[in-house]
């Protein structure tokens, strides 16, 4: 396989590589410590911790951008007490990371007077999510992509009545998938594959939702959350259990 990035090798389908394994052996993170209020008091009393993933193999000699990523975290459930992460499918036509499950975000424009105002900006643009419905909790450490975009990930709360407007140019779909989903190690599992001389190494989190369609009838949609948003994510969960 060619020095590309893996989601642009013809027929590559990481659903396809084999599950090196699965940390049900970890901890998830409760209920309790999953609570807005839990949230607000762990970002603002940062514990010692360190991130799991900072860098993935580097495709190419492509320059480095900064950009940064929202993770939204949609207050559902009684009294809003369930967060619900705000999760896109991104457009099949995008010239990186197409069709791939991603947090809103993107690259950080000169107009833009911080990496957490490009996050607010880059929602807005890509799923109509106001800043009015969103309070920032803080920063994840930079994630380094393999197409070298050298992503922040901002954390926020976000109000359960704000209103979704998905750009088509840049999204396929919008979707929610539960916090307390994602901080269960029993939900990551581990994948190696050796192409090319680079052995490359990734979490995947897929999650079936399940919709309402035109007709009345209840479907389940795949989301396989993999790559850059799993690690991400993985590296949430380690902030969150230190």
């Amino acid at each position: 396989m060619s020095q590309v990035p893996l989601s642009k090798v013809p027929q590559f389908d990481p659903r396809l590589v084999a599950i090196d394994g699965v940390d049900a052996h970890l901890a998830a993170i409760s209920p309790q410590a999953l609570a807005p209020q839990a949230l607000r008091a762990r970002f603002d009393r940062t514990p010692h911790w360190s991130p799991e993933i900072l860098k993935e193999p580097q495709f190419g000699q492509r320059p480095a951008a900064q950009a940064a990523v929202l993770i939204a975290l949609v207050m559902r459930g009684y009294e809003g007490q369930t967060p619900h992460v705000l999760l896109t499918q991104r457009a099949a036509h995008m010239n990186t990371h197409s069709g791939q499950v991603a947090f809103p975000g993107g690259k950080l424009d000169p107009s833009d007077a911080s990496l957490q105002a490009a996050a607010l900006r880059e929602a807005q643009e890509e799923v109509g999510l106001h800043a009015r419905h969103v309070q920032i909790l803080g920063e994840l450490p930079v994630y380094v992509t393999g197409t070298a975009f050298c992503v922040t990930p901002v954390v926020a709360l976000v109000s359960p009545n704000l209103d979704i407007t998905p750009n088509p140019d840049e999204v396929a779909d919008v979707f929610e998938v539960p916090l307390a989903f994602l901080m269960d190690p029993a939900n990551h599992r581990r994948h190696t594959l050796d192409a090319n001389g680079v052995t490359r190494q990734w979490y995947s989190m897929p999650y079936t939702e399940r919709r309402e369609n035109a007709a009345g009838q209840t479907e389940e949609i795949e989301r396989f959350i993999w790559g850059a948003t799993a690690g991400m994510l993985r590296n949430f969960y380690r902030f969150l259990a230190a």
